[in-house]
């Protein structure tokens, strides 16, 4: 049984590495792709009557370990620059503002028709209307550089202000001055942690002379990461912080207060530490999607009754995205989608 599975994966994720090199050329997403390669591998093992193990439980385990590498990966090739502070500025609105909007639409509508109170419709319409780094990122690799550049810093936003506010919205019962200044304290605890952080692992990574030096490092990054999720903190802050910090050392290099890191030495492990970090998130995101299709149920997915209210809520969330776009004067083709 070992054998089988071990054969089973390493042919899905050939096909998956096929899917990655060939997506430049035929233009569709290799998520949908890994999506639609694990829901007929679970087809597949149904009809041959293979019994797999439990693995749902490995979903969110992979979802988050994943976040955090892809998250990571696209912080690392930003380029922070004076020219660029325009795209930052804009990804940060059409971040919040289509999201906002959508929730709040959505939010009424299940007020107004199914009766519950208009703070449990937010909660659970705010998921929906939060654009996922995990697949936008990988999505847009092959656009050009200054697209990416705002899928990344649009998406991490997104996840970013949409975990705030759904933690706010899901804790505090009444809004009043007090709920501003938590998620303030909040965000100045998170950056504080983030700064820290971020400095000492810089440090580790250029003064460790053992041969393993990048697995601690990157454990480490996990570990922050979930503990600051424990606190309920928007702990993705932390990633943004760190892989924009590691990712523009050459911006950064005639600091004072950089020099005792030896960004010299520094910026050869960052090089090092990128190609790891590139490897692990493609391993992480196939794994994610594969599993993700696979656990896909064929009858949820086909259900007639809520293909109506699915096709509605994606018209309006293009709609939005499409005003928002032109409102920012950003091309429509191919970021509306």
């Amino acid at each position: 049984m070992a054998l089988i599975v071990l054969i089973t994966l390493s042919i899905l994720v050939l096909i998956a590495y096929a899917f990655d090199i060939t997506a430049r050329h035929t233009r569709i997403p290799a998520v949908l792709l890994l999506i639609s390669l694990g829901w007929g591998a679970a087809r597949g093992t149904e009809w041959l009557e293979i019994q797999i193990p439990a693995i749902s439980e490995l979903l969110p385990v992979l979802g988050t370990l994943g976040l955090i590498l892809i998250v990571l990966e696209g912080s690392l090739d930003l380029e922070l620059r004076r020219e660029k502070l325009s795209i930052i500025r804009k990804s940060i609105f059409t971040a919040i503002f289509p999201m906002i909007l959508v929730a709040a639409v959505l939010a009424g509508i299940l007020h107004w028709h199914y009766g519950h109170g208009f703070q449990t419709s937010l909660l659970n319409a705010l998921p929906l209307c939060i654009i996922s780094s995990a697949i936008a990122i990988p999505s847009a690799r092959n656009l050009r550089s200054s697209d990416k550049d705002f899928i990344v810093f649009e998406s991490s936003m997104s996840d970013i202000v949409g975990v705030v506010l759904f933690n706010i919205i899901l804790t505090e019962s009444h809004f009043s001055a007090f709920t501003v200044l938590d998620v303030l304290l909040e965000l100045l605890i998170i950056l504080v942690v983030s700064f820290v952080a971020t400095g000492l692992l810089s440090l580790l990574l250029s003064r460790i002379q053992h041969h393993v030096k990048f697995t601690p490092i990157v454990f480490s990054v996990i570990l922050v990461y979930c503990i600051a999720k424990i606190m309920h903190l928007p702990a993705l802050i932390f990633i943004l912080v760190f892989g924009l910090f590691l990712g523009n050392l050459d911006e950064m290099s005639n600091l004072k207060q950089i020099k005792w890191l030896r960004p010299e030495v520094l910026d050869r492990e960052v090089h090092k530490f990128k190609e790891i970090i590139v490897e692990g998130t493609f391993l992480v995101r196939v794994l994610f999607f594969l599993l993700f299709g696979y656990l896909i149920k064929t009858e949820e997915l086909i259900d007639l009754h809520t293909l109506p209210y699915s096709l509605a809520l994606v018209a309006l969330i293009l709609i939005v995205r499409a005003l928002q776009l032109k409102i920012s004067r950003l091309p429509l083709m191919p970021m509306v989608f």
